[in-house]
């Protein structure tokens, strides 16, 4: 399993932007699409670490084509400011990955008064790819589709969407948020990949499951985990290379080429939560989503069809 590169074909002349590539999976991930000769594009809200993260890649890798964008996924600006700078790269994209996230953080709210979970880890990837998806389709091709792979978690399965309180308004859960920020990402890539399907779009979309990780997402995790973790580590937890495997899996595997609309696990279909198949709730978060980021609703345009 550590010989990434026999498994997956080289990469040159690919360009892939992964949110929270900084440390964990998401470091892991820029660090393996980097070998594979990608272009790799980190985005990320911390400076040196990210300037660390871009070094050790590098490194590694042997690969300079490793930089680092500034880019807030608590703020709407900031993610508007860092697609403005991609796009004056003039470079294209074949892959984003949706990887950043808060996990089980205290009740807060982002810059844009949204609760944390649901603004980073969700609207904030919202957000992100309606702004770079024009780069996608014009960067995809038949036959060599570009592709968006979003991270969710098994935690989705126990999650809950209040279409009228999607702010744990009724009473807040550092779990529960958490759980349903993860949720809402696969209805999202579910109900992307309709989209980009129905307009005959040379762009997939699918949600990698990378298992439970260790990594320091569970630093605000309740002392029951930290115990479990430091009693069992070594193996309940994956590493985040082996974590970020499914994500790597999903960006470039010629078994997904032109296949979206999947939730991955080890690198195999798994069944998502029933509901996040629900056509109507799909469209509903979708048009909801639309309205808290600000942005018009094209699925209502013949260009989605």
């Amino acid at each position: 399993r550590c010989q990434w590169g026999m498994i997956f074909p080289p990469q040159p002349g690919r360009v892939a932007i992964v949110t929270g590539g900084t440390e964990g999976i998401g470091f892991a991930t820029a660090k393996h699409l980097a070998r594979l000769g990608m272009h790799v594009i980190i985005a990320g809200n911390n400076d040196s670490k990210a300037r660390e993260a871009v070094r050790k890649i590098r490194e590694e890798t042997l690969n300079d084509k490793v930089e680092f964008l500034y880019c807030d996924l608590a703020s709407m600006k900031s993610i508007r400011q860092f697609v403005q700078k991609f796009k004056m790269k003039k470079i294209p994209l074949h892959v984003l990955v949706n990887n950043a996230g808060v996990m089980m953080v205290p009740q807060r709210e982002t810059e844009d008064g949204f609760e944390e979970h649901f603004g980073v880890n969700y609207l904030g990837h919202f957000l992100l790819t309606h702004l770079l998806l024009d780069d996608l389709q014009a960067s995809g091709s038949p036959g060599r589709s570009a592709r968006v792979v979003t991270v969710s978690s098994a935690t989705h399965y126990v999650g809950e969407l209040d279409l009228d309180d999607l702010q744990s308004s009724g009473g807040y859960s550092p779990h529960g948020a958490y759980a349903r920020s993860k949720l809402a990402l696969v209805l999202f890539s579910h109900r992307l990949q309709v989209l980009l399907e129905a307009k005959g779009s040379p762009v997939t979309a699918n949600v990698a499951d990378p298992g439970v990780v260790n990594t320091d997402l569970y630093r605000h995790v309740f002392w029951g985990t930290r115990l479990l973790k430091k009693l069992f580590g070594w193996w309940f937890f994956k590493t985040p290379d082996e974590g970020a495997w499914t994500s790597v899996y999903a960006a470039v595997s010629p078994a997904l080429e032109g296949v979206g609309g999947r939730y991955l696990y080890n690198e195999k279909e798994a069944k998502s939560l029933a509901i996040t198949y629900d056509p109507k709730l799909q469209r509903q978060l979708w048009a909801r989503s639309c309205q808290m980021t600000g942005i018009a609703d094209m699925t209502r345009d013949t260009l989605w069809g």
